[in-house]
């Protein structure tokens, strides 16, 4: 299958300033690529269990969400990437294992916009920016959250006071993000408060450690630069 030449960019999900790649070309690409990830994530999750709420939704909104940007790529003759997260992607046995990973992978949605956003110079790309990240952040983000609480609401093995708290423990790693105060400390040390063992699953688990992996890979990536 062919393979698209900046493959290692797109999958960083983080311009690249020392690149000969145009920076507005990096944005672009950076952000379809991503769409198209979570577009082919959420279809494949309903592929295996149905016709099940918030995927369908979010699912929708992606496939709009990335035809907005293939619109500013063809007014800007951007390439667009080959969509090739179908045969990537690997979908957890569970729905509640899926909804942690849509967390997560809407909080670094988020933490990618941020980035692009810092340097985005044509308007109207900051524009299709801000409100893309503001649709994660507003909508997609809160409904992955409400199925994770609903789900363990609904368990005997834990109370609603102490996964509510677990929540604002996220929330206070997510407004760092987007106050562009995070680093490497501030996540240990959220990560360490939290109970990784409760009920019978991890709550969040998985979403705080892809979020954890997905920084420490990406100081990784900028040693490099």
């Amino acid at each position: 299958m062919e393979k698209n030449t900046d493959e290692q960019l797109l999958l960083s999900a983080r311009i690249d300033s020392n690149s000969e790649i145009p920076i507005s070309t990096q944005i672009l690409r950076i952000a379809v690529y991503d769409e198209f990830k979570a577009y082919e994530t959420y279809s494949k999750i309903i592929e295996k269990f149905g016709l099940v709420q918030p995927f369908v939704n979010i699912k929708e909104a992606e496939a709009v969400h990335y035809s907005v940007l293939v619109k500013l790529m063809e007014k800007y003759q951007v390439e667009i990437p080959i969509n090739d997260w179908y045969l990537k992607i690997e979908i957890p046995n569970t729905l509640i294992e899926c909804c942690e990973m849509g967390v997560a992978g809407e909080i670094n949605n988020i933490a990618m916009y941020n980035n692009l956003l810092q340097y985005a110079q044509e308007n109207d790309i900051k524009d299709v920016l801000f409100r893309l990240q503001a649709a994660s952040f507003n909508n997609h983000l809160p409904a992955f959250r409400s199925c994770v609480l609903a789900h363990y609401n609904s368990s005997n093995n834990i109370n609603q006071e102490n996964i509510i708290e677990k929540l604002g423990e996220y929330q206070v790693l997510l407004d760092d993000i987007m106050s562009g105060n995070i680093d490497e400390n501030s996540i240990s040390k959220i990560f360490s408060k939290l109970n990784l063992t409760m009920a019978s699953g991890v709550v969040f688990g998985g979403a705080i450690t892809a979020l954890l992996n997905n920084y420490i890979s990406k100081q990784n990536i900028k040693e490099e630069e």
